[in-house]
């Protein structure tokens, strides 16, 4: 058997519609991918309609299947609300949500300003926060059942982790609401779960997070005691069971995919500590030029 290869039956998702929060590149777009082998009809959102259109297009070509990109920020209720609206006109329902979308960068929180601080609060958890209730209301509303919702969190939502404090913070409240609503929209036929994701790299958000030589200095495959880093199909492969009928007995779980890590070391990137203060000024003017590009 190989880790990388696709898990479940190529059925499996047919009929379904799914909402992916920042789909249109990274871990999403490895999602989502999959998602349209399986059958299912997908609605991509980012705030970045160009980089979506792109993804939907690519993707589409490669599936065969059908991929709906929708400009949306999740930090805006009013534009969620337009996000779903648009998905139901495009698909006629809308039967999961994968809350993937989120923002991180490190930093001594000390050097933080609030406004930094805030920007990863209203992406990750506030984002999250909309959606969830956007589409909770839409389908308790509308009286409709055996819908889904699949959070993406991280191992130190538990532990908390040095430096990275706002993400962090942020993530342990998905975590809550993600078990809270387990239990309370049950009723409604709605189920709420959540993956955590050890290291899994993409260029675009670990460039950010370990710029220059950091990636070296600090190989996160050292810390796993399967001595990897995950595969972007593995967690496609569990985020497709998660939303699948074959996970219809799964609510209000939270499930770890990270080799070990997590048990071997708590907080993803206290191993930051080593990091002396001058080379902070370094990693923040080189985090600042690649978001000025």
């Amino acid at each position: 058997m190989d880790y990388t290869k696709k898990m479940l039956r190529d059925d499996a998702l047919k009929g379904k519609t799914i909402v992916v929060t920042g789909g249109g590149s990274g871990l999403g777009k490895a999602m989502t991918k999959y998602f349209l082998e399986l059958g299912a009809n997908v609605a991509i959102t980012s705030r970045n309609l160009e980089k979506l259109e792109n993804t939907a297009k690519e993707l589409e070509a490669e599936t065969g299947g059908t991929c709906l990109p929708l400009q949306c920020d999740v930090r805006h209720y009013d534009q969620v609300e337009a996000m779903l609206e648009a998905t139901v006109a495009k698909f006629g329902k809308v039967d999961s949500l994968l809350n993937n979308a989120a923002g991180n960068f490190i930093s001594p929180t000390e050097r933080l300003s609030a406004n930094a601080f805030d920007t990863i609060i209203d992406i990750v958890l506030k984002g999250s926060k909309n959606c969830t209730l956007a589409f909770g209301k839409y389908w308790i509303d509308k009286k409709e059942v055996d819908k889904t919702i699949l959070n993406i969190v991280t191992t130190y939502a538990w532990t908390g982790s040095a430096y990275v404090v706002p993400s962090a913070t942020a993530k342990a409240g998905v975590l809550a609401m993600t078990r809270s609503l387990a239990v309370e929209w049950a009723k409604y036929g709605i189920r709420s779960n959540a993956i955590a994701p050890g290291p899994f790299p993409t260029k675009g958000a670990w460039d950010r997070l370990l710029p220059g030589d950091l990636k070296e200095k600090f190989d996160l495959a050292k810390k796993v005691p399967l001595k990897r880093v995950g595969d972007h199909q593995e967690l496609a492969n569990l985020a497709a069971y998660m939303l699948s009928d074959f996970s219809a007995y799964v609510n209000g779980e939270v499930i770890t995919i990270d080799g070990g890590e997590w048990l071997k070391g708590a907080g993803q990137f206290n191993l930051l500590e080593a990091i002396p203060e001058e080379m902070w000024d370094q990693l923040e003017a080189m985090i600042r030029s690649k978001k000025s590009k």
